[in-house]
């Protein structure tokens, strides 16, 4: 019985594993190929979202892998190409957009976070700290003569 599970488990994985999309483009020479490697690597899925196109299995980018073929059987550049994925699906297609006007925040958005976050710590730590000078260990007369008159008081009781 046990073996007939762990077939039933290991059909239904592998059938799953049958369904993985594999393209088979006939490229005219190696460079061809590695320009169609290199945009597909550095592409990513719209569905995905964390996936180039190269990785994915969805249908999109199975679609978006035929195009690129498409596009290079033109003799069209890489950068045409990566402009004609970014003028349909915007700058998110792209893993390193451009630096632009929209894509700035993109680009210096987490250095202005950290360098943000610094400023916030330095001015907790120095509102903590109280002002300079005065750090709070200075008693005045009247505290001094309260102190020495309860220190009097324990030292008698012993």
């Amino acid at each position: 019985m046990k073996r007939w599970l762990a077939a039933a488990v290991l059909g239904l994985g592998l059938a799953g594993m049958a369904h993985a999309a594999i393209d088979t483009y006939q490229f005219r020479d190696e460079a061809e190929r590695e320009r169609y490697q290199q945009l597909t690597k550095e592409l990513r899925c719209p569905k995905c979202q964390n996936q180039d196109i190269a990785d994915s299995n969805a249908p999109i980018a199975a679609d978006l892998r035929r195009e690129i073929f498409r596009m290079l059987g033109e003799n069209q550049s890489n950068q045409q190409i990566v402009d004609f994925m970014v003028d349909r699906y915007g700058d998110f297609v792209r893993y390193k957009p451009a630096l632009s006007g929209r894509t700035w925040l993109l680009w210096f958005g987490p250095g202005l976070l950290l360098a943000g976050g610094f400023v916030v710590l330095a001015l907790i730590v120095r509102r903590r700290r109280g002002p300079a000078g005065d750090d709070g260990t200075e008693l005045s007369a009247a505290e001094r003569e309260r102190l020495a008159k309860l220190l009097n008081k324990e030292a008698s009781h012993d």
